[in-house]
């Protein structure tokens, strides 16, 4: 049996600084994220595949720089949500987990999952004025080929970009990986035509893993006869910064009127997080108490 590769996001330089890769293997945070919001296995791939893209995407970012991702398509999933830093955090939703289709040629349908509409994708940074946004429409619903006309329209950096999420006959995952290769700002025109070759040459990133690779030889594969060294590496992890005194917060806003009249029924509101479907209770009298205290 092969072994599986831990969750790692590492990022690459070539020898003369000009191209850019990172790889990221992330098969525990995908069947945590599969797990926590009940996904069947069209979900599963389709979040899986965003949260990977986001991870690669906030690897860009410094300074506690966040990118979130958002599929906005017509499909029976809905929503298809991801946000990462730049420490290679990471959480996310859909908004119909429990969607299925029929396969289509022998292969999990996440295009018709997710449908036609836009993608947005988010970057906020504290200290920004306002967070950038570049919304570009969807044009093949399999997240990497959308992501891609992002970072080439929005960006303006020709990229290639390749996510992959594996599922046995069971539904459970197998291998979650994806790689993120861009020439920068005075590449030339041979480094870049290298690394397109490298690219073809390396195939589908599941691929790479099941026959026992890991992600820093998929990034010096990439960058074969360019030369290239690790910049750094990061523990890939699912995380939510959801907490009771968040949830509290927020119940709070709910105003001091529609607060009483729960107290006055005795009820204890329950608060379920969007991203990491954690359930908290919280009394009424807990949230009065910080209209208080303001």
């Amino acid at each position: 049996m092969v072994a599986l590769s831990p969750d790692v996001l590492v990022r690459f330089l070539s020898a003369d600084g000009s191209l850019s890769v990172r790889a990221v293997s992330g098969r525990a945070l995908v069947a945590e994220a599969a797990a926590r919001h009940e996904c069947r296995t069209l979900g599963t791939v389709a979040l899986g595949r965003t949260l990977l893209g986001a991870l690669l995407l906030g690897a860009a970012g410094k300074d506690e720089e966040t990118v979130q991702i958002r599929f906005r398509g017509n499909g029976p999933l809905g929503h298809v949500v991801a946000l990462a830093d730049c420490d290679a955090r990471v959480r996310g939703y859909v908004t119909h987990p429990e969607a299925q289709l029929p396969a289509r040629h022998g292969r999990l349908d996440v295009a018709s999952g997710i449908g036609f509409g836009e993608v947005t994708v988010v970057r906020h940074r504290p200290g920004w004025r306002e967070p950038y946004t570049g919304i570009v429409p969807i044009t093949a619903g399999e997240v990497a080929e959308d992501l891609a006309l992002y970072l080439a329209e929005s960006e303006q950096t020709p990229s290639a970009l390749a996510l992959g999420v594996a599922v046995d006959e069971d539904g459970e995952v197998v291998h979650a990986v994806g790689f993120l290769a861009q020439a920068l700002p005075g590449a030339s025109e041979d480094a870049v035509a290298k690394l397109e070759a490298n690219v073809r040459m390396v195939g589908a990133p599941t691929d790479w893993l099941a026959a026992g690779g890991d992600v820093a030889g998929l990034c010096d594969a990439l960058l074969q006869d360019l030369g290239g060294r690790e910049l750094r590496r990061d523990p890939a992890v699912y995380h939510c910064g959801c907490s009771i005194e968040r949830v509290t917060r927020a119940v709070a806003l709910l105003g001091r009127e529609d607060l009483d009249a729960a107290a006055a029924e005795g009820e204890a509101l329950e608060v379920r997080c969007e991203f990491c479907a954690e359930r908290y209770e919280v009394s009424p009298e807990q949230a009065l108490a910080l209209l208080v205290s303001d």
